[in-house]
C-alpha cells in the first residue's frame, strides 16, 4: 500500500452542484480509488457523481503569489456578479 499513489477525491452531493474536494486516499489504479473514494465518503448516499485524480497530476497556484496572479482582476469590474441580476428560477447560484 506504501507505494500506491496518493488519490484526490471530488464529491457531487446532488445533479447541478459543483463537484467539492472532500479528501484524499490511496489506491493501485482510478478503479479502486472511486471504489474506495465511495466507501470512505459516501457512506449514507449523499454523493450522486465521484471524481478522482491522482494528486501528482494536480498544478496549484504559490499562495504567495495570489497579488500577482489575481491582483488583475480587480481592474475588470465587469467581471464582478454586482452587474448582473440571476432570474428566479435558476437555482443553486
Amino acid at each position: 500500500m506504501k507505494d500506491w499513489p496518493l488519490w484526490e477525491v471530488f464529491i457531487r452531493s446532488k445533479n447541478g452542484l459543483n463537484h467539492k474536494h472532500v479528501g484524499s486516499i490511496h489506491a493501485a489504479d482510478a478503479e479502486m480509488a472511486i471504489q474506495n473514494a465511495r466507501d470512505v465518503y459516501t457512506r449514507r448516499n449523499e454523493g450522486a457523481s465521484i471524481w478522482v485524480v491522482e494528486s501528482k497530476y494536480i498544478t496549484a497556484s504559490d499562495p504567495e503569489q495570489a497579488d500577482a496572479l489575481f491582483g488583475p482582476a480587480e481592474d475588470k469590474i465587469y467581471r464582478h456578479p454586482t452587474f448582473y441580476e440571476i432570474p428566479k428560477e435558476v437555482k443553486n447560484i
